[in-house]
């Protein structure tokens, strides 16, 4: 098996700034490579950043250029990292692409974070990747759900079956 990882952005990439006086985060470096780096996966990988924003930043113009290089890239088994604000927005977005199995998952906590739930949800997408032929899910809390039965719960930030 080999699986396309697509760097969007969102807390699952944030770093603290490279510059001096600052104190916001930014996106950087793939959290995917330093995982699996570090996980001894027994599957070949591919990690290219389509974009690093925000996910609230996201604009039709980069769902659509991740669309298309979705349609035209030969892998069949996919794991985007995405941000939680707007995940559901661009895997409903993406919708089924024939012949490929897509899994979108973030982070609540950067993965840079000792506390971050990066890797777990790495993990869990991966997992699903394995079982899956066709159709675009979202792996996160430790569940997959179809993109259309699956809300954010906004009291708790959770993902949920709908």
């Amino acid at each position: 098996m080999k699986i396309l990882i697509i760097q969007t952005g969102g807390t699952i990439d944030k770093d603290y700034p490279k510059t001096n006086n600052g104190y916001a985060f930014e996106v950087n470096e793939p959290a995917a490579k330093r995982i699996l780096e570090n996980a001894f996966p027994g599957f070949e990988y591919e990690i290219v950043s389509l974009f690093r924003k925000d996910s609230q930043k996201i604009t039709r113009e980069d769902r659509d250029k991740l669309k298309s290089y979705l349609l035209n890239h030969p892998a069949d088994k996919v794991l985007i990292t995405h941000g939680s604000d707007t995940l559901i927005e661009t895997a409903q977005f993406l919708g089924n692409i024939s012949g490929k199995a897509i899994v979108l998952t973030g982070a609540f906590i950067p993965e840079r974070f000792t506390n971050s739930d990066a890797a777990f949800n790495i993990g869990v997408a991966i997992g699903a990747l394995n079982q899956m032929h066709e159709g675009t899910f979202i792996a996160m809390n430790g569940m997959v759900f179809l993109t259309n039965r699956v809300e954010k719960n906004p009291n708790t930030g959770m993902f949920e079956k709908q």
